[in-house]
C-alpha cells in the first residue's frame, strides 16, 4: 500500500535523502555505522544484530545521549541455531511430521540427524547438499576435487576410531588452519581442535557417497603402505601370482578388499550401470559405463597382480569358484550404500591375458521407475497404459541388449502393482527389479526349471497378468501364446531390431501365423539415447551432415536442436541419464489380417506404416525438437535406411 519503500544501495551509507529515522535495524555486518548514526532522529534508536561465536546472536541497542553521542547497551541474545532439519524444512524437502520423527529416531539411535533424514528424502541430490552447506555457512566440495588436494600423511596423525566417531576426514593444512570433510553439517570440530591445536578448523560438506569414497581412498593409502603388492610378472607366471592374496584358505588381503570397494563407490557416485575390469598384457583398465558410454577411471593404476587379487575378492563376494579360471562364471552379490541396496550381477570371462570381469549395478528399492519417468511421449505412454488394462493378449517390449527393455517392462509392472486389482506373477532370469506387491520367480536352469515350466505352472495360480522375462525359444513362445489364449495378459521381451521384426521373430520361433495374429496386442521397440542435462541445455546449430540425412528434401522451418554445454551437475559431460526412443505398433484388425498371411518382412513393414506405426525416427525427431536429446544421438540409434522419412515401397503398393 505504499507504506514500505525498498532501496538498493550500500548499507553503510544509509539513505540520507529520507533521514532522519526513528528506528534503524541492522541485521548484517557493516564496515562502519557512522553514517547511519548521523541519520538517527533525536530520540531515534538503532538495533544491531551481531553474530558471536557459537549459536547465539547478540542484540545491541544504540541511542544518542543528550550531547548527541551514541550510547550502546545489550538488549539480549537471540538463538541462531537452526539445524539441518530446519534447513531441509525451509527448503520444503520434508514436512514437520517427518522432521519430528527423524529427531526422535536420531536421538534413540545416536545417528546424525541428516543420516536419518536421508532415508525420508530417498535421494542423494548434490544440489541439495550444496544448498545445505550454503545455508549453514559451510563450504561444499566433491571427492574428485578433494583427492587432488588431500595430504596423504595428515590422517595418520589421528585415530581412525576418533575420525569415524566424529565423522571427519582431514584433508590438508591451509594457512595453519585444518581443512576437514564431513557428510554431517552438524559435526563438531571441538575435539579435533584439541587433538591438533592450530589456527582453527574449516569444514567442507560432501555427500554420503563421496564421504565413503574418501574413506575408501584412505584405506587404500593406509593399507598399501602396510602391505605392498609384489611386482607383476609375465603372463606365463600367472599361476604364482595368487600367493600374496590367497593363503589356501581364501583369506583375501584387506588392501585388495578396500580397492574393490573403492571402485564400487566410484561407480555408484558416477551413476554407472556397469563396471568393466580388463587386462591387456601388462596393462589393466578399469572402465565404467555411464549413460551408455564407457569411460576410464584414470586414478586406478592396477598392476596385473593387483587385478588378480581384486578378481578373487569379486569372486568371493559373488560366491564363485576362485580356482576356476578357464570357464566363464556368473554370480551375484549385494551392496548397501546409505538407504539404497544394490544388486551386483557378476560375470567373469577368460581371455588371452587372464580373466575379465563385468559387474552390473542394479538399485533395489522395492519400487521400479514409473511410466511417467520413462520419458515416453504422452501418446505412447497412454497407449502403453491402455495395453496394460487389456484382459488378455501378448504385449512385447523388444530391442537389442542394453536398450532398457527390462526398465520399461518393470515400469508397467509398477503401474499394475500400484493399481492392486489384479494378481501379477513373473518369471525372470534374473530378477532385475524387486517390486513390492508383485509375485516374482527366478528361473533355475540347474534344477530344470525354465521359462516354459514356469508358464505351465503359473496358469494354475489364478493370475491376471503373467510376465515372462524373455521369449528365447519355441517352447516359451508357445506357452506364452497359450496363456494369452486362456484369458491372461502376457508381457515379455524379445531380442530384435524393431517392432515389425518382432512379428518375423515369432514366425521363426514356430508360432502359427493365425496364433500370432490372434494373440499379439502391441509391440514396443526401443533404443536408449543420452538425455541432455537440463541444467546446462542451450540451443545449438544442427550438424549439416545429420540434417541432410534426416531431411533429404527440405528441413522443416520450425526444426531446432539443443546440446548440453557442460556443468558441475553433469560432470561437464553435457548429458545426464538416458531416455527411451520408442517405436510403437498397435495390432488392429487390418494388421491382423496381414500377419495371418505371413507376407515378406518388407511388405509387413509398409502395412504397419499404413495402420499407424509410430516409427523410432519420428519419436527421435520429437525428442530432439523438445530439447530432450542431442541431434548427434540419431545416427547412433537409427540405422542409415531409417534416418530419412520412410516411403511406401513397391511391396506396399500391391
Amino acid at each position: 500500500d505504499g507504506n514500505i519503500v525498498f532501496q538498493v544501495g550500500e548499507g553503510a551509507l544509509g539513505a540520507a535523502a529520507q533521514a532522519p529515522f526513528d528506528l534503524i535495524l541492522v541485521i548484517c555486518q557493516l564496515a562502519t555505522r557512522e553514517a547511519l548514526l548521523e541519520q538517527l532522529a533525536d530520540n531515534g534508536e538503532m538495533l544491531l544484530l551481531e553474530q558471536t561465536e557459537g549459536v547465539w546472536a547478540s542484540l545491541k541497542l544504540v541511542r544518542r545521549d543528550d550531547e548527541g553521542h551514541p550510547a550502546t547497551r545489550d538488549a539480549g541474545v537471540i538463538p541462531y541455531d537452526r539445524d539441518v532439519g530446519d534447513t531441509l524444512f525451509d527448503f520444503e524437502v520434508i514436512n514437520r511430521a517427518q522432521l519430528d520423527a527423524a529427531r526422535l529416531q536420531a536421538a534413540k539411535s545416536e545417528q546424525p540427524l541428516l543420516s536419518v533424514l536421508q532415508q525420508a528424502i530417498g535421494k542423494e541430490d548434490v544440489g541439495l547438499y550444496r544448498n545445505i552447506a550454503k545455508r549453514m555457512g559451510l563450504g561444499f566440495d566433491t571427492a574428485d576435487s578433494i583427492f587432488a588436494q588431500m595430504d596423504k600423511a595428515l590422517f595418520r596423525k589421528f585415530s581412525r576410531a576418533f575420525l569415524d566417531h566424529y565423522r571427519l576426514v582431514p584433508i590438508a593444512l591451509r594457512n595453519n588452519r585444518l581443512l576437514v570433510a564431513t557428510d554431517d553439517p552438524e559435526a563438531t570440530t571441538t575435539a579435533i581442535s584439541a587433538v591438533m591445536p592450530n589456527g582453527g578448523v574449516d569444514r567442507v560438506l560432501v555427500t554420503p557417497t563421496d564421504y565413503r569414497r574418501l574413506w575408501s581412498a584412505i584405506n587404500l593409502i593406509d593399507k598399501s603402505v602396510k602391505q605392498p603388492v609384489p611386482e607383476a610378472r609375465d603372463v606365463e607366471e600367472e599361476v604364482d601370482l595368487d600367493s600374496h592374496i590367497d593363503d589356501g584358505e581364501h583369506n583375501i588381503s584387506p588392501y585388495l578388499v578396500a580397492m574393490y570397494e573403492s571402485i564400487l563407490f566410484d561407480a555408484i557416485s558416477e551413476r554407472a550401470s556397469d563396471i568393466h575390469l580388463e587386462r591387456y598384457h601388462q596393462r589393466v583398465r578399469v572402465r565404467l559405463r555411464i549413460d551408455g558410454e564407457l569411460s576410464d577411471l584414470e586414478h586406478y593404476t592396477l598392476t596385473p597382480a593387483e587385478m588378480l587379487g581384486v578378481i578373487n575378492v569379486i569372486k568371493t563376494r559373488a560366491e564363485l569358484n576362485i580356482a576356476e579360471k578357464r570357464l566363464p562364471q556368473g554370480g551375484r552379490a549385494r551392496l548397501r550404500v546409505g538407504s539404497v541396496t544394490y544388486d551386483l550381477r557378476v560375470q567373469t570371462q577368460p581371455s588371452l591375458y587372464g580373466e575379465h570381469v563385468v559387474i552390473r549395478l542394479l538399485p533395489q528399492s522395492g519400487r521400479a521407475m514409473g511410466i511417467d519417468e520413462l520419458g515416453l511421449s504422452p501418446r505412447i505412454a497412454s497407449h502403453y497404459r491402455r495395453m496394460l488394462d487389456n484382459p488378455s493378449g501378448l504385449v512385447l517390449i523388444v530391442g537389442p541388449t542394453g536398450s532398457g527393455k527390462s526398465t520399461t517392462l518393470s515400469a508397467g509392472l509398477q503401474a499394475l502393482a500400484d493399481d492392486g486389482r489384479r494378481k501379477v506373477i513373473t518369471v525372470e532370469d534374473p530378477v532385475e527389479y524387486a517390486i513390492d506387491n508383485i509375485q516374482q520367480t527366478r528361473v533355475r536352469a540347474n534344477i530344470g526349471f525354465n521359462f516354459a515350466d514356469a508358464m505351465r505352472s503359473f496358469v494354475r495360480q489364478d493370475p491376471d497378468v503373467i510376465l515372462v522375462g524373455e521369449i528365447r525359444d519355441a517352447e516359451t513362445a508357445l506357452e506364452s501364446a497359450r496363456a494369452s489364449q486362456t484369458g491372461h495378459l502376457v508381457l515379455s521381451t524379445l531380442h530384435c531390431n524393431d517392432a515389425v521384426d518382432a512379428v518375423q521373430r515369432l514366425y521363426d520361433l514356430g508360432l502359427h501365423p493365425n496364433s500370432i495374429a490372434g494373440e499379439l496386442s502391441a509391440v514396443l521397440a526401443q533404443r536408449l539415447a543420452k538425455r541432455i542435462c537440463p541444467h546446462c541445455r542451450e540451443q545449438a546449430e544442427p550438424e549439416p551432415e545429420i540434417l541432410k540425412e534426416l531431411f533429404p528434401d527440405e528441413v522443416p522451418a520450425n526444426f531446432r536442436a539443443y546440446r548440453g554445454k557442460g556443468c558441475d551437475k553433469c560432470n561437464m559431460r553435457g548429458t545426464h541419464g538416458r531416455v527411451a526412443v520408442v517405436e510403437f505398433l498397435r495390432v488392429n484388425a487390418d494388421f491382423r489380417d496381414h500377419i495371418s498371411r505371413q507376407p515378406p518382412l518388407g511388405e509387413l513393414r509398409w502395412r504397419a506404416l499404413d495402420t499407424g506405426l509410430v516409427t523410432m525416427r519420428d519419436s527421435a525427431v520429437d525428442l530432439v525438437v523438445q530439447g530432450v536429446i542431442p541431434l548427434s544421438e540419431l545416427p547412433r540409434i537409427l540405422p542409415a535406411e531409417r534416418m530419412a522419412p520412410e516411403k511406401r515401397g513397391e511391396m506396399g503398393a500391391l
